[in-house]
């Protein structure tokens, strides 16, 4: 436990070392900007240019963590929820883009099926676990019971209630079995939410995000607060805790969910080092290649550009 909490200490105080020096650039970035008289933008976006530099140097961490899980064969159980629209895919796949697909599994599950609805209710969500040395990712999770089912009435009373009940003894469980199991909510104004809706309404290939549950859950932005603030006050818990991103700002929310993430896992680099490839074996002169034009080449549609 204490190497543990060295080394989680550690990793805080690299990751805190750059981000005073970021911090000092942006500084002196928004001064410059001052004394140029430059505008200020309503919704106050994190500059791109910082974005993609900050999210490059966070992302490698991420492959430095995955080492590190791997090898120490780690249980990791991450949990993303929030209101529709709140930005859960984009940071997801900004988390999964630079790791080995063999060690991280995204499960986003759809309505149970009858047979699933006969069973224990935490009992189709156990069976995505993570093994030892993989980290999985869960983009909504057995919370749905509180949030939309509880809102849309998909849930009777007494499953409601069973659920507040059972559902920090279940987290215990999987925490005393040595899963690290992290819980996110993604947090947006309903300004910046209907926003999203209208953008994705309007774009085609966007359009597939809204469904009708977003539709209606645009009516109940009250009730899905109450909900929240109840699910909150029965599950955030000392074993797992919840943490809450502002997520007005894709970018911010990105940086600040992997930031704190990473400081949350006490790895170490264990990234082993590059390979010493052996020189490419000499030309078989036995082979001759078959012509081109047995075999169905795909035009390069491009070639002029």
């Amino acid at each position: 436990m204490a190497k543990g909490e060295n080394a989680k200490k550690r990793v805080a105080s690299e990751l805190q070392s750059e981000d005073g020096r970021l911090q000092e650039e942006g500084k002196e970035k928004r001064r410059k900007k001052k004394k140029a008289g430059e505008p200020r933008s309503r919704r106050q976006w994190l500059d791109k240019k910082f974005y993609e530099k900050e999210l490059a140097r966070l992302q490698l961490e991420l492959v430095k963590m995955q080492y590190w899980i791997r090898e120490e064969g780690k249980r990791v159980v991450l949990v993303f929820e929030g209101r529709d629209a709140a930005g859960k895919g984009g940071i997801i796949k900004r988390i999964t883009e630079p790791l080995n697909p063999r060690g991280v599994r995204l499960v986003a599950l759809g309505v149970p099926s009858d047979v699933e609805k006969t069973q224990w209710y935490f009992q189709r969500y156990a069976a995505h676990l993570p093994a030892a040395g993989e980290v999985v990712i869960f983009d909504r999770s057995w919370y749905n019971r509180a949030n939309v089912e509880r809102v849309m009435g998909f849930c009777t009373d007494p499953q409601y209630w069973e659920f507040l009940r059972s559902c920090p003894e279940f987290e215990r469980m999987l925490t005393r079995s040595g899963i690290i199991l992290i819980k996110y909510w993604l947090s947006v104004s309903d300004e910046e939410q209907e926003r999203r809706f209208q953008e994705r309404s309007k774009d085609p290939t966007r359009r597939w995000k809204l469904s009708p549950m977003d539709l209606k859950s645009r009516e109940k932005w009250v009730e899905y607060s109450k909900a929240k603030d109840i699910m909150f006050e029965h599950t955030d818990i000392p074993e797992a805790r919840w943490y809450q991103i502002e997520s007005d700002d894709k970018r911010r929310a990105r940086l600040n969910c992997i930031r704190h993430l990473l400081g949350q896992i006490p790895y170490e680099d264990v990234t082993p080092p590059p390979l010493e490839l052996p020189p490419r074996p000499p030309d078989d002169v036995h082979y001759a290649r078959p012509p081109r034009d047995a075999h169905l080449i795909v035009e390069d549609y491009y070639a002029g550009r």
